[in-house]
C-alpha cells in the first residue's frame, strides 16, 4: 500500500473498494470529488414533462441533467434551476452554460419554490421536476459527513453555510427525541438502543467522526446486515433528513404545487425511499387537481440500475394539472398553497 493504511468498517465485507475508507491516522488527505452526478431516469422524467415553449422549474437541479434534458427537448423552453448546494449549482452552471439566458439559477431549498418564482417575476410554470434525497457527489464527499463509508465530520448539511450539523443536533436533543428522529425518519425499530448508544459515545468523548457514529450504532445492534442493508443506513438517513428538514421541505413543495402549476402543466417527482414516496403519492391522488400520468410509479430499467446503483431505488410519479371542478373554483393564498393542502 506504499505506506497508506486502510481501515475496514466493522460488519462490512471487504470484497470491493467501496467497502473501505482511508484512515485518518495515515495523514493522507481524502480527495473531494468533483460534483459529477449521473442523472437518474433522465428520459422518463423529460418525457413525463413533455417540454414545450414554456417555463419549467427544476427544484433540485443537482448536476443539471434533468434541466439539460428539458432545454434540449424544446428550443423555446426555459428553466428556473433551484438548489441549496453551492457545489451543485456550480456544476449545473457549467453544464448548462451553452443555453445562456434560457436558464436561471437560484440558491434556495426547494420548499421555497414559490418565493423563488416570485423573485423571477413568475406565479405559475408549465412544469416542475424534483429529484429528492441525497446525490452521489454529496455521499462521496467525506467532508459532508453523509456516508458511514468515509471518515469525515458528522455534518450532513446540504447547505454547509447555515444550520446545525448532525453532531450539533445529537448534542442538543434528548435521548428520547433522538430515538424518535431515528424511528420516524429512518423507520428504524431499534431506535431506542441506538439513541442510547450514540448519547453514551457522545458523553464519553467518542463521537467525533462519521466512523465513530457508525461504531456507536454497531455497538447497539451488532454488525450484521439486515437484508443486505448496513446497520447504520437507517440512522444516517434519519439524521440527514432531520438536519436538512427534507420531509418538511417536501410537504411544503407538494402543498404549493396546485398554486404554481398551470392548468395542463405537469409535475414529475423522483423519490428514493418510502417516506418520500408516500407523501408524493398522497399529494397527487387528488383527482380534482391531478390526472395521473403514471398508474404505478415508474422504476429504472435493469440496464440503468446496473450502470447506476442509485437508480435502483428510484420511483417516478408524474401527473398533469387539471381544471378545478365546475362550480368549485379556488385561489391560492400568498404562500401559493392550495386550501386543501393547508388542511392536511
Amino acid at each position: 500500500m506504499s505506506g497508506q493504511a486502510q481501515l475496514a468498517l466493522p460488519g462490512l465485507a471487504a470484497e470491493t473498494a467501496a467497502e473501505w475508507v482511508w484512515s485518518e491516522e495515515t495523514g493522507e488527505e481524502i480527495d473531494v470529488p468533483a460534483f459529477v452526478h449521473e442523472t437518474v431516469m433522465r428520459a422518463p422524467v423529460v418525457s413525463a414533462l413533455a417540454p414545450a415553449a414554456g417555463v419549467y422549474v427544476d427544484v433540485t437541479v443537482g448536476g443539471g441533467g434533468h434541466a439539460e434534458g428539458i432545454l434540449e427537448a424544446h428550443p423555446e423552453a426555459r428553466v428556473i434551476a433551484l438548489d441549496r448546494d453551492d457545489a451543485a449549482l456550480a456544476a449545473a452552471r457549467e453544464r448548462l452554460a451553452r443555453f445562456g439566458d434560457r436558464v436561471t439559477f437560484v440558491k434556495t431549498p426547494f420548499g421555497d419554490v414559490v418565493k423563488a418564482l416570485a423573485a423571477a417575476g413568475l406565479s405559475e410554470v408549465d412544469g416542475l421536476c424534483a429529484d429528492l434525497g441525497v446525490s452521489s457527489p454529496q455521499l462521496d464527499d467525506a467532508a459532508r459527513g453523509m456516508s458511514f463509508r468515509r471518515e469525515g465530520p458528522i455534518d450532513m448539511r446540504m447547505d454547509r453555510s447555515e444550520g446545525e450539523t448532525a453532531l450539533e443536533l445529537v448534542e442538543r436533543v434528548s435521548d428520547d427525541d433522538l430515538a424518535d428522529i431515528i424511528f420516524h425518519y429512518g423507520e428504524e425499530k431499534r431506535s431506542r438502543r441506538i439513541a442510547r448508544s450514540i448519547k453514551r459515545a457522545l458523553s464519553e468523548g467518542q463521537l467525533v467522526t462519521t466512523l465513530d457514529l457508525r461504531r456507536a450504532i454497531v455497538r447497539a445492534v451488532g454488525p450484521v446486515r439486515v437484508g443486505g442493508v448496513d446497520p447504520a443506513t437507517r440512522t444516517f438517513q434519519a439524521l440527514r433528513i432531520a438536519v436538512n428538514g427534507e420531509l418538511d421541505q417536501l410537504e411544503t413543495l407538494l402543498g404549493a404545487l396546485p398554486g404554481i402549476i398551470r392548468v395542463q402543466g405537469r409535475v414529475a417527482i423522483l423519490s428514493f425511499h418510502s417516506l418520500e414516496d408516500r407523501l408524493v403519492k398522497r399529494a397527487l391522488q387528488d383527482r380534482d387537481l391531478w390526472e395521473p400520468l403514471t398508474k404505478k410509479p415508474v422504476v429504472a430499467t435493469e440496464e440503468e440500475g446496473a450502470a447506476n446503483p442509485r437508480a435502483r431505488s428510484a420511483k417516478l410519479r408524474a401527473a398533469r394539472r387539471i381544471a378545478p371542478v365546475a362550480g368549485a373554483p379556488w385561489a391560492a393564498d400568498a404562500s401559493g398553497m392550495h386550501p386543501k393542502a393547508r388542511g392536511r
